[in-house]
């Protein structure tokens, strides 16, 4: 390629090899430039697919020299000192090959939410002489900004083809991956850490990985290996030792005849023994040739051109200077944090872009006696050790505004952003959510701001904050420096922010509020406050801080201070992001906080003694108001899993029962493992990019793709008419038919050379719509006009409406659950590759079901079956959500390669895949129940809507399952359920883990607590008058025994010391006014598998080849769950062969037909009784040899088994479990089993801000016999976490429109490492099984999704507490999930009451409510 002209070339280094770039994109990010891969045919694809290694590959226009700079990662020292690339091992390979191709660091989120992209960025700083190393997020760094900079992606880290760094090693150990797709950049992240911090705190542990989001493990076990390098270790919270205090005595070698809870329990999962030793001396090496270009004198401008954009990155502050000067409209961009997703989002393109991050007056930091001076251009991160530096030397009257900026610090976005983000692009961005600003603002910060016309100060105020001109940068000037004046003796500062989650939220509100009192009084001198997330700008209330001046520190001083500003601020009633009447009582409870705050100081500095300012308007006893001071911070979790110990007589070869690591657990943490995206390009290879409709209900009157045929790039548009067979169904087509039925719905697909091309295309492509009525969101709405997706289910027991007339009370109530996102962390993707003959093609998708994939594809092709085959490596991730819609993709990319006759990949960006997908239902309930003074509950009608969406999809099954569960562990003799799916415009919702069982069972657990509010006992009470006692049949005549439910119940109370806890949480309660804990215990009876025998059935094929390896191949996929690793254990039993021997190459419609979705929790169940077919089978055949030769060995056997021309090859299969429901009849028996459990959590809440803490959760689970402890519980982990997110932090919202508002990690919120409780016990029921499942074993995928609602209950329980107290109704409930909006406003009080309110009918709301 040529060089661009007047380009520069950009030098960087990529685990240790040097890149020189000569034909630099600016629109490229280091993750786009690191994951190119070179192209391969089909045939080396499909065998890079079966050994999992792409290869190495170069770029056009790329050198790569060699360097022994960054070898290292505790390698052997011969082959760290060979010379590189000549020596032919695959090690020297991996690392030392050129940088593309490097797949290991994921594309998740695509704007550095996630942290699965992380990678470590290392800059040689001249001052300190030594390298500084940080982590960054790589799809928001420019490739141009790397110049002088060193990158380590996870491959540079370890390889399982040489050594594994202990890094990698103790996650895939400690069973910290799943589906493995978050782990390189967990991986990535502790990396960094370490090479920062030899021995890191554990607080530091979780602050590195608080920008790391994990879907599938819940946590725990990541933290658990990160903690292993921690300093401050205590190994399991419950002792002083190194070896949990469970363990401490006995072994697995424990005599059969003892006796006691450690004779056949155990808690060690992992054998710490086993971990190679962490030696920080044997990391790599800076490259010495970047440290002679930092320390070089020169420093010219560069500059990189593309076809769109120029960057250019000025040496010194002169160029700088004059280059803003010709340019006064080009950004400046130093960590592109805000530019990069606002480019993404919005497709804003800026011709120019200018960096000063090489400029070294940006960076500098001055001290002087009247403050601080922080260059514009230190980052965040920096910007934290300044201050905290000078925290540390100053006296404390001096640095309250730096705490209060330290603070904020802590809490605004993640550390790879906060590595990245700069001061100064920070305090221009001017967001009106800023952490920062507020305090800056009220802290009398103020600029310095330069231009080739000389230098100049102004205030960092509201007037510059609103882009006043008169208080803003002129044309040609740049913010230089931030000068953070030290506070005075008698000043207080104070910074205040909520958000959705603790961690990596944006803020609802912030705040920032200094007071200065005339000295040795609380008289007001000066008073400011400002205001974050109000408005769309800062917002500052100078009138109101007028009013006060003079007056005394006191409650009236208070109480008029929250008027005028409620007077002050005015937030309307559309504002965007809703939550307004949240948003106004935060503006009053964090003045009240301030006060507080202000007034302990004051006593501490003029010696008062108690708060006797307080009037009984507030607590009559003031100390119980203190806990207002205190903010939830994240600690390092603690906690015991337990299960069952196996048979001491069981052979060690024989690794069922015990906790095997994940058979892809290393291959996740080297990034080796590949995915459908990882895969290599092929020859010929096409880019697709969906179009969408951007209106709920609307006629399609024509599609215009003229324009967007003429870009560059564009090969086709695949339109419905393209389609050579089926285009889906009636109701729900794979290209929109001449109407669109929800926002998101796709319309035609671009295809193009890459994949930039392909969605800049998709912008040009013109529909013309014309609206249609009606439009219907909401489950109301639904109701209204009578719009349901198919008939009513309905079952019923006993004499509901006798029963009624005969009962002490009759109460009911509605139940509103919210929809949850599925938020697997690899989106959907696709690669279809057409053969060149016999109409075949070749599919690698991410999917639960590839046979559905298969069958959809030939009935949109019109092809056989046979002709198309479906290739599943590896899921990352899929809940539910890739059953049905990668069939949906998969066809829409085959009928782009037919029409072109070139392979085609389809890959969702974040956005698109939550826009387009749906996800779990929201479901309105309504209950009326009828019960005894006792709380004995005699009678139960429940009647449940879903919102479908606009296609039927899986929502009846959904309604049947729902109404087949609700009932949960609860014997009530006269019942009545129905349900109803409702058709709305919105996108279709479909499964999801628990398949309704989590929203329908928490509107019966509802009404239990509603009866025991009613009867003045305790949730648990009622709970156990109800459940079921002896062998019974359900309410649709399905017999059991729930036994182990009440051995779980029971353990779980025990083991949470239920009854102490609640005694100590009612003390807390009464002596803390503003804090307040609850604790909730719920039981679970949840149903296995699918209704239909037909769905249980399962295959495999097992070859046993002539050297005694032996390859399995079943129809399950790995989804994280560790389907593999399980169906190896049972071949390694029935065959006797080591683990070692066997192998699993991927899920294929070649070799396993006709297989049923991975679903149901029982994916391990009928595949592994598939392999057990398949695998006795074998043995039969070798029996006789065995016979004959029974000293011979595995090997031996096999060969003779040949030379006999006995079959080395079996099929195993599994006819299923009968199951069977016959809902005219309203019985039968449509689930194999149950699976029984029972959770006990407590959290202690601020009522002034909505924000909850998990203070501890136990866990009881029957797992039966469990065939791998480490990967159950990690399911039940797993799943109990991700039911925390749908219970109190994940919220979808919808724009009247129809639109889902709710796109990305800005506004969507899952859990993160915060989230974990502080303590988490888990415990797999010893001695429980089922003869039915493999080995007596339960699949556990799905049922630990509602013990997540313990969390919701202990909060709704501590909201009772505070009701209580203020002397409120207690016949509430808290929505879910129950958001800090939620949990504030349920929590009224004076502050609630104050605030404006206006008639919804009077505006039009940002979001509407669907359920």
């Amino acid at each position: 390629m040529p060089h661009p002209p007047g380009s520069d070339d950009l030098v960087f280094f990529v685990n240790g090899r040097k890149v020189t770039k000569r034909d630099v994109d600016p629109e490229v990010t280091l993750l786009t430039f690191l994951r190119r891969n070179r192209t391969l045919s089909s045939q080396v694809l499909a065998q890079a697919c079966s050994t999992g290694t792409p290869g190495p590959g170069c770029l056009p226009g790329l050198r790569v020299s060699g360097c022994r700079a960054g070898l290292g990662g505790g390698f052997p020292k011969q082959l760290r000192d060979a010379p590189p690339g000549g020596t032919g091992k695959p090690w020297l390979f991996s690392l030392t090959s050129a940088p593309v191709g490097l797949t290991g660091t994921k594309l998740a989120c695509g704007g550095g939410g996630c942290g699965a992209c992380t990678v470590m960025l290392s800059r040689y700083d001249p001052a300190s002489r030594k390298p500084r190393h940080v982590s960054v997020t790589a799809c928001l760094v420019p490739l141009c900004s790397l110049h002088g900079a060193a990158v380590t992606t996870v491959e540079g880290v370890g390889s399982i083809r040489t050594r594994v760094h202990p890094v990698q090693e103790r996650i895939a150990k400690s069973h910290g991956t799943q589906c493995g797709f978050c782990t390189p950049g967990m991986v990535m992240s502790v990396y960094t850490l370490l090479r920062n911090h030899a021995q890191p705190s554990e607080a530091q542990l979780l602050e590195a990985l608080g920008g790391n989001l994990c879907r599938c493990t819940g946590y725990r076990p990541i933290l658990e290996s990160g903690r292993t390098f921690c300093s401050d270790s205590d190994g399991c919270g419950q002792s002083g030792a190194r070896q949990c205090c469970l363990d401490q005595l006995g072994d697995d070698s424990s005599p059969p005849g003892s006796c006691g809870p450690r004779a056949h329990m155990c808690s060690e999962l992992f054998p710490r023994a086993e971990f190679q030793p962490w030696d920080p001396t044997q990391e790599p090496i800076f490259p010495p040739e970047l440290v002679r270009m930092a320390e070089s004198l020169e420093q010219h401008s560069l500059t990189f051109r593309g076809d769109r954009v120029t960057w250019v990155s000025p040496g010194t502050l002169q160029e700088l200077l004059a280059l803003r000067a010709r340019h006064p409209e080009a950004p400046l961009v130093l960590g592109n944090t805000a530019l990069g997703p606002a480019i993404k989002s919005q497709g804003l393109v800026h011709p120019l872009l200018i960096s000063p991050a090489r400029v070294p007056e940006l960076s500098a930091v001055t001290e002087t006696s009247g403050g601080l001076t922080v260059g514009a251009g230190c980052s965040l991160a920096q910007l934290q050790d300044i201050l905290a530096k000078s925290i540390s030397e100053l006296p404390g009257e001096k640095t309250r505004t730096f705490r209060a900026l330290e603070k904020a610090l802590h809490s605004l976005a993640s550390q790879q952003v906060r590595n990245l983000a700069s001061l100064g692009g920070h305090v221009m961005s001017r967001h009106s959510y800023s952490d920062l600003n507020p305090i800056l603002a009220v802290g009398g910060a103020a600029l310095h701001l330069r231009s080739e016309g000389g230098a100049r100060l102004i205030p960092l105020d509201e007037h510059f904050l609103a882009g006043v001109a008169s208080a803003d940068l002129r044309p040609g000037e740049i913010l230089e420096s931030v000068h953070i004046p030290h506070s005075r003796k008698w000043e207080f500062v104070s910074g205040f922010r909520q958000a959705q989650a603790l961690q990596n939220a944006v803020p609802h509100v912030s705040a920032g509020m200094r007071v200065l009192f005339t000295e040795g009084t609380d008289a007001i001198e000066d008073l400011s406050i400002a205001y974050g997330g109000v408005g769309t700008t800062m917002v500052m209330v100078p009138r109101s801080c007028q009013q006060l001046l003079g007056r005394h520190w006191t409650e009236e001083m208070l109480d008029e201070a929250c008027r005028l500003v409620l007077g002050e601020v005015a937030i309307p009633g559309a504002a965007s992001g809703g939550r307004v009447e949240f948003r106004r009582t935060l503006l009053v409870s964090f003045l009240f906080k301030f006060y507080l705050q202000v007034l302990q100081e004051l006593k501490t500095c003029l010696f008062l003694g108690p708060l006797s300012t307080l009037s009984v308007s507030y607590p009559q006893h003031p100390d119980q108001s203190l806990s207002a001071l205190e903010d939830f911070c994240v600690t390092m979790p603690q906690g015991v899993q337990t299960y069952q110990r196996v048979d001491p007589q069981q052979p060690s070869q024989d690794l069922v029962g015990r906790p095997v690591m994940h058979l892809s657990g290393l291959k996740h943490a080297t990034g080796e493992a590949l995915f459908c995206d990882d895969l290599p390009r092929v020859d010929k290879e096409l880019f697709m990019a969906l179009v969408t409709s951007t209106r709920p209900h609307a006629k399609i009157v024509s599609v215009d793709s003229s324009e967007a045929l003429r870009l560059p790039g564009v090969v086709n548009v695949i339109m419905a008419e393209d389609i050579p067979g089926t285009n889906g169904t009636e109701d729900d087509r794979l290209l929109a038919v001449d109407e669109v039925l929800c926002v998101g719905q796709v319309i035609c697909a671009v295809v193009a050379e890459t994949d930039v091309q392909a969605k800049r295309a998709t912008e040009r492509v013109r529909v013309t719509y014309e609206d249609l009525e009606p439009v219907v969101f909401s489950i109301q709405d639904a109701i209204k006009h009578n719009s349901f997706l198919c008939p009513e289910k309905q079952l019923e027991q006993g004499s509901v409406e006798e029963a009624f007339e005969k009962v002490d009370h009759v109460i009911g109530g509605e139940v509103h659950v919210g929809g949850q996102e599925h938020f697997y962390m690899e989106t959907q993707r696709v690669l279809v590759i057409p053969k060149t003959e016999d109409q075949e093609l070749d599919i690698y998708v991410s999917t639960q079901d590839p046979a559905h994939v298969q069958k959809t594809v030939a009935l949109t092709l019109n092809v056989p079956l046979s002709r198309v085959t479906c290739h599943v490596k590896r899921v990352g991730g899929g809940f539910g959500g890739k059953v049905g819609r990668p069939a949906t993709f998969g066809a829409i990319a085959a009928v782009g390669a037919i029409k072109t006759g070139r392979p085609i990949r389809l890959v969702l960006d974040r956005e698109e895949d939550m826009l387009i997908t749906g996800g779990r239902h929201p479901l309105f309930g309504k209950y009326k129940v009828g019960f005894m003074d006792s709380g004995r509950i005699k009678a139960l009608d429940i009647e449940c809507y879903i919102n479908g969406g606009c296609t039927l999809d899986d929502s009846e099954l959904v309604t049947e399952f729902l109404i087949l569960k609700l009932e949960n562990a609860y014997k009530i003799r006269n019942l009545r359920f129905r349900g109803r799916a409702c058709r709305t415009n919105l996108p279709s919702n479909t499964a999801f883990r628990g398949f309704g069982f989590p929203q329908g069972a928490l509107v019966t657990e509802l009404c239990i607590t509603a009866v025991a509010a009613r009867c003045g006992l305790l949730p648990e009470e009622v709970r156990e008058k109800n459940m079921y006692r002896t062998v019974d049949k359900t309410i649709y005549k399905q017999a059991f025994s729930p036994e182990p439910l009440h051995r779980c119940w029971a353990e779980c109370l025990e083991r949470a010391d239920l009854r102490g806890r609640r005694a100590r949480a009612d003390a807390f309660n009464r002596q803390n006014h503003w804090r307040k804990r609850g604790v909730a215990a719920v039981p679970m009876k949840f149903s296995v598998g699918f209704a239909a025998t037909s769905y249980h059935q399962a295959a495999a094929l097992v070859h046993v080849y002539t050297d005694g390896s032996v390859l399995v191949t079943h129809g399950g996929n790995e989804l994280g769950q560790g389907i593999h690793t399980k169906m190896l254990q049972v071949a390694s039993r029935e065959l006797r062969v080591p683990m070692c021997r066997l192998h699993i190459q991927e899920t294929s419609t070649a070799t396993v037909p006709n297989t049923v979705a991975t679903a149901a929790s029982i994916g391990a169940d009928v595949n592994g009784r598939a392999v057990q077919n398949a695998c006795q089978t074998l043995l039969k055949r070798l029996e006789p040899i065995i016979k004959k030769n029974p000293e011979g060995t595995w090997e031996d056997w096999v060969r003779a088994a040949f030379e006999q021309r006995i079959s080395l090859s079996a099929t195993g299969y599994f006819r299923g479990y009968k199951a069977f429901m016959d809902w005219e009849k309203g019985e039968g028996e449509p689930f194999p089993y149950y699976v029984f459990g029972a959770a006990c959590s407590e959290v202690e809440i601020d009522c002034l801000t909505g924000a909850h803490r998990k203070l501890r959760t136990d866990i009881v689970m029957d797992a039966g016999c469990s065939l791998n402890p480490a990967l159950d519980i990690g399911q039940v982990e797993g799943a109990f976490l991700q039911g925390v997110g749908l219970y109190t932090t994940e919220e979808l919202h919808y724009s009247p429109g129809g639109a889902l508002l709710s796109l990305g990690l800005e506004e969507y919120k899952i859990p993160t490492v915060a989230d974990v409780p502080e303590e988490f016990n888990v415990t797999l029921l010893p001695s429980s099984g089922t003869q039915l499942a493999i080995y007596s074993s339960k699949g556990l995928g799905e049922s630990g999704m509602f013990l997540g609602s313990s969390v919701f209950f202990a909060i709704s329980d501590a909201v009772a507490a505070a009701r209580r107290d203020r002397a409120l109704a207690e016949n509430f409930t808290v929505r879910t999930p129950a958001t800090p909006e939620q949990v504030r406003m349920a929590c009224e009080d004076r502050f609630t009451e104050m605030i404006p309110r206006e008639d919804p009918k009077t505006f039009k709301p940002w979001s509407i409510p669907v359920a």
